[in-house]
């Protein structure tokens, strides 16, 4: 497994997205909760993975508690990252909301401590005076933000007075917005670009189009829409075709070309054992420049609809239901 080296931190390109652990909208079960995630931790930490993200929302606290059990023995391999959900984010919430994910991961040190979401009503001296507090009780070692801009986040360290080490952002072929600041800013300033959704909700698979889109709570997602579906066929043709080339998936196409960026680590969750080693083996995936260039060049290529422009196909499309 490659690693990405940022401020004395070495953090695996390929992590492991933990929202699916005991979510129910993902529809995976008892079983995948009870079982399944635990044997996706394990493994990760065989295949070299330390970075492991979840958040305090993510179940309900349910993805926290599953994967502090699933570490158990295994603590000092681990990057572990959690979120704070900044509603009223004042000093004594965020401390409060660490000590909590604390208890549910059952460790002593949160490695990386993020703000989920921009609050933009609770002054950013107020977030990140509990994140310095929190760093100074040893409660928590590193900072980070998700969903922020370039300016967000350097508001961010002015605030906290030291080092904001991530931005966890979507970032993927279907959605390349960060690559306008956040990751140039990133890759000059040793900070480090934490890519969500790195396979777009699974539309980077393949497997989708438009007379077959994923239900559940894909449905909200309006890169499944029928035009935007259609849209994206010269994108994964491309994927197809190089996935052919290398004897790999498109998804660990996708991965491959995302990690190439530079201070760049992508986070995709796993619905199963299988799926995490082919996500764990798509950091060692080698495309050429050719081949990224094209991939690059399909991505430009694709324009989805998306935000309030989509607001009434997925009206319509629910109204269908």
């Amino acid at each position: 497994m490659r690693h990405v080296e940022c401020q004395g931190v070495q953090l695996s390109a390929i992590g492991l997205g933990c929202w699916q652990f005991g979510s129910k909208e993902w529809g995976y079960g008892a079983g995948y909760a009870d079982h399944e995630a635990g044997r996706i931790v394990e493994r990760a930490l065989e295949l070299g993975i330390n970075l492991f993200d979840t958040a305090e929302v993510y179940g309900r606290g349910q993805s926290e508690r599953i994967l502090g059990r699933a570490l158990q023995g295994h603590r000092a391999e681990a990057f572990v990252a959690t979120k704070v959900l900044p509603i009223l984010p004042l000093r004594a919430r965020v401390v409060r909301a660490a000590e909590g994910s604390l208890r549910r991961l059952g460790i002593d040190k949160i490695d990386l401590y993020q703000i989920h979401w921009p609050n933009p009503v609770v002054p950013l001296g107020q977030q990140l005076g509990g994140m310095r507090e929190l760093q100074q009780r040893g409660l928590v070692d590193h900072v980070g933000v998700s969903n922020y801009s370039l300016a967000r986040w350097r508001a961010a360290e002015a605030a906290l007075g030291a080092p904001v080490l991530t931005n966890q952002v979507p970032y993927s072929l279907a959605d390349r917005r960060p690559e306008a600041e956040l990751v140039p800013w990133a890759a000059a300033n040793d900070r480090i670009v934490m890519a969500y959704s790195p396979l777009a909700q699974g539309l980077l698979s393949a497997r989708y189009d438009e007379t077959n889109a994923p239900g559940g709570v894909r449905r909200n997602n309006a890169l499944f829409l029928p035009d935007n579906l259609r849209s994206a066929r010269p994108l994964l043709d491309a994927l197809r075709a190089i996935a052919t080339a290398h004897g790999a998936t498109p998804s660990q196409v996708a991965l491959a070309w995302l990690v190439r960026r530079p201070n760049v680590v992508a986070i995709p969750g796993a619905s199963s054992v299988a799926q995490l080693e082919q996500n764990a083996a798509a950091a060692d995936l080698d495309l050429s420049e050719d081949e990224d260039a094209e991939l690059t060049a399909a991505s430009d290529a694709f324009r989805p609809v998306r935000g309030a422009a989509a607001v009434p196909k997925l009206v319509e499309r629910r109204l269908r239901r």
